[in-house]
């Protein structure tokens, strides 16, 4: 009976200890905003609803005004919510980040008001959010048919921008194997480039030097990072059991518009950023990061546009990619067909440039 007895506390005080792990966000101090110019001639009174994002390390991240008030008043609010100080939510031990709606009322006669309690937080990291998100734009694409893609044999142009102009222009075709088979040849100016990747080989063909060669450890990287970056690879879930999917809360969009966020995590530390529209769950973009050459670090994002349905599945016909902020190629879809046969032959590498020249045949 002792022994039962000393098991029994065992699991309590353990049972304990796990609860104790745990712990709601904490607003230690909230500032009132600062009272506007004309406060007491200003004939407003109303509520000013920011979703605040908590982050684990202890500061406030990004804030996105949900209902405004005028005359200044919701950046006076914002300008607040800046400097709350708080205690982190801690889960299963861990810091972690939150999203929470904070309200701040104001009338005319009698200044700022913070009412006791807010609305229920949105934990960030949750993965059945992301799932749900994910689930959503694999639906609006076109469900199982979407799903159902094995290849894609696309034509188009690529430019490139430099200040707002195009630079450079391009046609090519790309004949894609999924998740990592892909030819893609382009032609501009009177040159011709192929590049040809499988998996872990590659090989290139430039028409200016008229050489074929293995691709550079850099190269096959390079490939590697583009499949880890695109759409496909997060709706078809190329990434399992190579990366973590989590939600990390609502960024803003375009004017009054707001996007849902999942991550996917890889475990040697490279994270891609997917966003979607709140209001309808399109996708709208990829945001990550790189190191150039000389070590700084370089943030990279994909805009999904103009979305047309092919055979039953939703495609953006449309990729514009900027670059610290700065337009710096666009990706102009003319056709795309799904699921054809490719022979192998399609990704050989020609044994000299002569056989690299002839056109492909698939």
């Amino acid at each position: 009976m002792k022994k039962i007895y000393l098991c029994l506390a065992l699991v309590l005080v353990n049972a304990v200890a796990m609860l104790a792990q745990d712990s709601r966000l904490k607003i230690v101090e909230q500032p009132r905003p600062e009272l506007p110019v004309r406060h007491g001639t200003l004939d407003i009174q109303g509520t000013v609803v920011l979703r605040v994002q908590f982050l684990e390390f202890g500061e406030v991240g990004e804030i996105t005004p949900v209902k405004d008030l005028p005359s200044g008043l919701t950046q006076l609010a914002v300008s607040a919510a800046r400097k709350i100080k708080f205690e982190p939510e801690i889960k299963e031990g861990k810091p972690v980040t939150v999203v929470r709606e904070v309200q701040y009322i104001y009338s005319w006669n009698g200044g700022w008001r913070i009412p006791s309690s807010g609305s229920e937080s949105v934990a960030a990291g949750d993965p059945a959010k992301a799932e749900a998100i994910v689930a959503k734009a694999i639906e609006l694409l076109g469900g199982n048919r979407y799903l159902a893609v094995r290849t894609q044999v696309s034509k188009g142009s690529f430019t490139t921008l430099r200040d707002g102009m195009a630079a450079t222009f391009q046609t090519f075709l790309d004949i894609l194997i999924f998740p990592d088979k892909e030819r893609t040849e382009f032609k501009g100016g009177g040159s011709r480039f192929i590049q040809v990747n499988t998996g872990e080989t590659g090989w290139v063909y430039d028409g200016d030097t008229e050489l074929v060669k293995v691709q550079t450890a850099d190269q096959i990287a390079n490939f590697k990072k583009g499949i880890r970056t695109s759409l496909d690879n997060l709706l078809r879930g190329y990434w399992k059991g190579e990366a973590e999917l989590s939600y990390i809360g609502r960024r803003p969009a375009t004017l009054g518009k707001r996007n849902d966020v999942v991550r996917l995590a890889y475990k040697d530390g490279f994270t891609v950023d997917y966003e979607f529209s709140a209001d309808d769950g399109m996708p709208q973009k990829a945001v990550h990061t790189r190191t150039n050459t000389d070590g700084d670090e370089v943030k990279e994002e994909d805009r999904y546009a103009q979305f047309i349905e092919v055979a039953g599945v939703k495609v953006p016909f449309i990729i514009d990619r900027s670059t610290n902020g700065r337009s710096s190629s666009r990706i102009n879809f003319d056709s795309i067909e799904f699921n054809r046969t490719i022979p192998e032959t399609v990704f050989t590498k020609p044994a000299n440039a002569k056989e690299a020249k002839k056109d492909v045949k698939y």
